[in-house]
This record gives C-alpha cells, sequence and structure tokens, in this order.
C-alpha cells in the first residue's frame, strides 16, 4: 500500500533545528518499512496546531492519500490535528475515499480490523462527551432562565436588570406585553399579525424601534424554553 507520511512541528525553531522533524521522518520510514507499505510522499509543515484548513500540506497530504487510495502516517494525533472533531472528519474523508490513517504513538492503524474497531470506539466516547457538555449547558441556561438570571448582554423583553447586573426583575408592561402576544398566538394570529397589534397598540421594544414577525418569535421562543 502507498503510504504518504504527515510531519508536523509547532515552531519555526523546531523546523529549522530539523531535531523533531528528523525523529517524525525516521520513525514513519521504519514504520513503512516494518508494515509493508511503500513511503511515496513526505509533506511537512512548520506552524502551531491550529484548525486542520490553515494547514496547507495537510491539506496536500490528504489530497493525494486519499487519490492513492493509500494509508496517511502521522508520528502521533496530536501531529495530525489538536481536535478531536477535527480528526474524526479527516478520518470520516479518508475512509469514504478508501484511505486509511496511522498514528504510530497511539499504535492506531484504521487499515486492521482492530484498528478500526478502536478507532470507532474513540469516535463514540468523543460524540458522547460532547452530547454529555450540550446537555449541561442546556441544563445550566435553562436554570438561569427559571431563577431569572442574566445570560447574554442583551436583557430579554420583559424585564429589567437589577442593581447587581445579574439578577433580572419582571417589567410589568413589558409582562403584559407578553401575556398578550401569548394569548393572540394561541388563538392562531400569525407572527406578523401580531406583530402589527402590537405597532398599533403604541408597544415598544426593547430597543424602542418597530415590531417585526422576528421580534415575535424571539419572544415566543424563550417562552417555551421556560415552560420546557
Amino acid at each position: 500500500m502507498k503510504a504518504i507520511a504527515y510531519c508536523r512541528v509547532s515552531t519555526v525553531g523546531q523546523g529549522q533545528d530539523g531535531v523533531s522533524l528528523a525523529m517524525q521522518q525516521e520513525r514513519v520510514a521504519a514504520w513503512c518499512i516494518g508494515n509493508g507499505h511503500e513511503l511515496d510522499a513526505v509533506f511537512v509543515e512548520t506552524m502551531s496546531g491550529g484548525r486542520a484548513d490553515n494547514r496547507p500540506e495537510l491539506q496536500k497530504a490528504m489530497s493525494l492519500v486519499c487519490k492513492r487510495r493509500g494509508i496517511l502516517v502521522v508520528y502521533s494525533l496530536s501531529r495530525f490535528s489538536r481536535s478531536v472533531r477535527d480528526t474524526l472528519e479527516m478520518t470520516e474523508q479518508l475512509d469514504r475515499s478508501g484511505a486509511h490513517l496511522a498514528s504510530l504513538s497511539e499504535s492506531l492503524d484504521t487499515s486492521s480490523a482492530v484498528g478500526r474497531m478502536v478507532f470507532k470506539m474513540l469516535s463514540t466516547l468523543a460524540e458522547f462527551e460532547r452530547d454529555v457538555n450540550s446537555e449541561r449547558t442546556r441544563n445550566a441556561l435553562q436554570h438561569m432562565r427559571r431563577t431569572n438570571r442574566r445570560i447574554s448582554a442583551k436583557i430579554p423583553f420583559g424585564y429589567t436588570l437589577a442593581a447587581d447586573c445579574t439578577t433580572l426583575l419582571p417589567d410589568a408592561g413589558e409582562q403584559e406585553a407578553i401575556a398578550r402576544i401569548l394569548n393572540r398566538r394561541a388563538g392562531g394570529m400569525t407572527l406578523a399579525a401580531i406583530a402589527h397589534s402590537m405597532e398599533t397598540e403604541g408597544v415598544k421594544t426593547r430597543e424602542g424601534g418597530r415590531w417585526y414577525p422576528a421580534t415575535v418569535a424571539s419572544i415566543l421562543e424563550r417562552q417555551q424554553k421556560l415552560a420546557a
């Protein structure tokens, strides 16, 4: 199988010194020989981790290995990508092209059944972690809304900000307007019709501007989140 090597150092000094790059290339070359792969090309990058799409040599390596349907060999996943999401997306890209990924430090090789199984496990764990973090964030924001705590720079319609700059205090006039909006929506009025009724009744938006369907939708969305 054709092997494409990708080596990266994070500083110009490392690149000029060549020690880190030399070690990576030496290890990759030895691995290819030991596993019966032909080292077809080596791409070298000298820059910090960053996003994968901002690293031109990595993109060249990805393009070539996909074209050759070979195996992309890296010294470690941290050299390949600093982001779990980028790693998963690029590995999926390789898989769709019939190419593979090998990371020497982690002893990971997706060209083998065991390697694919391990990577799928890592992918599942990463997805689980993202879901848990997302759920925690939603729950925290929901708790803050229900306890009238400020969650953004913009004060929602229906409230004013207390002296502590954290607590939201109900505004009687705006709360009454919210009640009318909810009743009218429950009665089947469109967002545009509700916005027009607010304009006709002289109700001011938080910014003092015109009422638009999107303004009404934003208020209704927040009320739905409070009721959830």
